[in-house]
């Protein structure tokens, strides 16, 4: 099914996000999440694309096993910045023989000590968005910052570029990861001033690990809230009162954002079932 389509025919909906296995790692740990995550009928599920473009074979791969295997909607994700312009026509071409509709065009962030290749690459995320869409009917979603992206000179730059990428023919975007849902709540207003009038999915993820939610916000730009700095200061030498928090907190600001009239919903799982489950379960009247 079209994103697009499920979008304008539902009040609310559920996603997951999970990630493939790198190269050489063995693909049933990742097969097995899928399949559990995809017991609770999201209404589809995305598939990264590793950095460096590494795990881009394992990303079709996982799509694929998404939509013949567990019959859920995928969304595969497709970076420029790690794959020349003719490995992009393949994967692009590789996506519509295994029936996905459905990609998620990512500039993608550069690998440390990697200088981006200028020849025979696309440099921007909308020049992707316009080669997917000369390539079929795909349903194209892009990527948004409600803090603004970590390399752009300010929210104004910010919202331009995302316009860009809207005016290409990106049908939907998902944000990254937020702590605030005001600042969510402002982004939304300041895009739609400009123009921007897809619909906006709101990426959350439930923080089970203190370290690794650190390092993810610095390469992110996300700022921790003074509430859940207290939650890690407070409970981050405790793994298992760290994951109760953390599911507890994704909780609540989902219900807030269904109460203020958000209609799209994306987990970002880390391949962890259980986690996805606990909310699903908070949620299960909320939902319906």
């Amino acid at each position: 099914m079209l994103i697009r389509e499920c979008l304008q025919q539902k009040d609310v909906t559920l996603s997951f996000e999970v990630f493939p296995p790198k190269p050489g790692v063995p693909f049933q740990p990742v097969q097995d999440a899928v399949s559990a995550l995809s017991r609770h009928n999201p209404d589809f599920m995305s598939v990264t694309y590793g950095a460096g473009g590494g795990t881009s074979q394992n990303t079709i791969n996982i799509a694929s096993f998404i939509q013949k295997e567990c019959s859920t909607t995928a969304l595969a994700h497709l970076s420029c910045v790690s794959s020349s312009r003719a490995e992009v026509a393949r994967l692009i071409g590789e996506l519509h023989e295994k029936g996905i509709q459905n990609v998620l065009a990512l500039r993608g962030d550069i690998p440390d000590g990697m200088e981006f290749p200028e020849a025979g690459y696309y440099k921007y995320a909308y020049q992707l968005i316009e080669e997917i869409k000369s390539r079929g009917d795909f349903c194209i979603g892009a990527a948004c910052y409600p803090e603004g992206h970590v390399e752009c000179a300010s929210n104004v730059a910010d919202l331009e570029h995302l316009k860009a990428k809207v005016d290409c023919g990106c049908d939907f975007l998902i944000t990254q990861m937020f702590f605030d849902n005001n600042v969510l709540y402002s982004f939304l207003y300041r895009a739609l001033r400009v123009g921007i009038d897809v619909p906006v999915i709101a990426g959350v993820m439930p923080v089970t690990s203190g370290r690794q939610i650190k390092r993810i916000c610095a390469l992110a730009g996300t700022t921790l809230t003074p509430k859940f700095r207290s939650i890690l200061d407070r409970f981050g030498d405790n793994p298992a009162a760290l994951k109760q928090a953390g599911i507890a907190y994704a909780t609540d600001q989902i219900i807030d954002l269904l109460a203020n009239g958000v209609k799209g919903i994306h987990l970002y799982t880390m391949n962890k079932p259980d986690v996805a489950q606990k909310i699903v379960e908070n949620l299960s009247e909320i939902l319906n």
